[in-house]
């Protein structure tokens, strides 16, 4: 049987058909001046949740590897909790080339107030001014800021999580391998990868899902080679800390928690990627929405399935 819509989706979806059927192929090079404009269209969405008036937010500065500052928007609870407890770092979605941290600030909070777990998100720099490693290297950085101060921030290093969706999934799941090849102590508590963007190497649309696909096969090469440059999709030359899903080996990374569409791109290097952590005995966790396609939970957030993903999110981040 032939793939389809979850109905409910396909009811909030339907009327941007035509307006997401136009949108322009952007090369490498437009992805600067388009920013902006990209950007406002992701926060159409994102402002529609609701305010957290109990979350209170400090934007806090950490230098990179090789000077940057690069600013981490922390999201916490109010109300001190009695002591160290866990902590997530967050890394926003956007193809590796938009988004900021501030951009996420209503679905973060949201998080923290439900959660009470207090929630670190970074503002790492964009492709294509900005390329290879740098970006994951960090979100990295981050890391270690938050592992080396986790004190001052009440905050129980031996339970520090990365999350992100999308892009920063994967960037997230990068810095899983980052950590576990430099011995990171206390070693990360848990990886939460929301569709993740793992492997440069898909760039062959699948013929039977390209046609629901919000996030398309096109956009993810452009995103890619705005990262990887011609080395995109090659044999070698990339970085598994880049494109996680060219790892050798998964061992040693801690438990993780994927999810993502039946109708998203990712899809298949996704579930791969899972089936690979399962295989080193990794604790796993694994969820597969029928008929949603990438960013389902942006475009209909008040559906079952939405809210399904949300409370299984919500789970994974209150058990490490």
């Amino acid at each position: 049987m032939p793939f389809q819509f979850d109905p409910e989706y396909f009811e909030i979806f339907e009327p941007l058909i035509p307006l997401l059927s136009n949108r322009p192929k952007l090369t490498v090079h437009e992805i600067p001046a388009s920013r902006k404009g990209r950007e406002a269209g992701l926060t159409a969405f994102l402002e529609k949740l609701p305010d957290s008036p109990d979350v209170e937010q400090a934007t806090y500065h950490v230098e990179a590897a090789d000077g940057y500052c690069i600013l981490v928007h922390g999201f916490t609870k109010k109300g001190a909790r009695s002591g160290p407890g866990p902590a997530i770092l967050h890394y926003h979605g956007g193809g590796m080339t938009i988004g900021t941290a501030q951009l996420y600030a209503k679905p973060l909070a949201r998080l923290v107030s439900e959660t009470s777990i207090p929630i670190f998100s970074v503002n790492y720099r964009l492709a294509p001014e900005y390329t290879g490693t740098t970006l994951v290297e960090d979100c990295y950085a981050a890391l270690v800021w938050l592992n080396q101060n986790a004190e001052k921030h009440n905050v129980d290093p031996a339970r520090i999580a990365v999350f992100g969706e999308s892009a920063g999934g994967g960037l997230a799941a990068g810095v899983t391998l980052i950590a576990r090849d430099r011995n990171l102590q206390p070693p990360l508590a848990k990886q939460i990868l929301v569709y993740p963007m793992l492997d440069d190497r898909n760039m062959t649309a699948n013929e039977a899902v390209e046609p629901f696909a919000f996030f398309k096969t096109a956009d993810n090469i452009t995103s890619w080679t705005a990262v990887l440059g011609d080395k995109a999709g090659k044999s070698d030359g990339v970085s598994a800390y880049t494109a996680p899903a060219r790892a050798k080996s998964l061992a040693g990374l801690p438990p993780a928690y994927i999810d993502v569409g039946e109708l998203d791109i990712f899809r298949n290097e996704d579930i791969a990627y899972a089936t690979r952590l399962l295989a080193e005995d990794i604790s796993t966790e694994l969820h597969l929405y029928p008929g949603l396609p990438h960013a389902f939970d942006l475009i209909a957030p008040n559906i079952s399935a939405t809210k399904r993903a949300y409370e299984n999110r919500l789970k994974a981040m209150l058990n490490f």
